[in-house]
């Protein structure tokens, strides 16, 4: 059984563009779906999909790359993980990458990229980064 639904998540997108697929298949939970929706919102994915098949539910992601053929992803990592939970408080998280990249945290009001949390005005655990 997989205990961290996210980096498995993250893993298989980044195997999938490494490969330049097309789609790949995430197993469903609502902080994955969550987390999809914001990389679709910022265009580091083309789209997405909910999918059940039987009693499972799974998430289609669509791949996005350039004209050249490169993985708009360059890079995408998990930082807290379940035996290593990172948390930042609202004036700790600040720009990443010089505004090139994407902090997503979980915060009380649900998750959301770092700027939309430093805006909000509310920290929480650092999901992952991507740029």
């Amino acid at each position: 059984m997989l205990n961290d639904l996210i980096s498995d998540g993250l893993t298989r997108i980044r195997n999938a563009s490494m490969r330049k697929l097309e789609t790949t298949k995430l197993l469903y939970s609502k902080v994955v779906e969550a987390t999809i929706s914001i990389l679709a919102a910022k265009g580091y994915i083309e789209s997405f999909n909910i999918v059940e098949e039987g009693n499972k539910k799974f998430i289609n992601v669509v791949l996005k790359y350039d004209e050249y053929g490169r993985s708009v992803i360059n890079e995408i990592k998990r930082v807290s993980s379940p035996g290593r939970r990172v948390y930042q408080g609202k004036d700790d998280i600040k720009r990443f990458k010089n505004g090139y990249g994407t902090i997503i945290v979980s915060t009380s009001k649900g998750v959301m990229s770092g700027v939309d949390a430093h805006k909000a005005g509310v920290g929480g655990e650092i999901l992952c980064t991507i740029w």
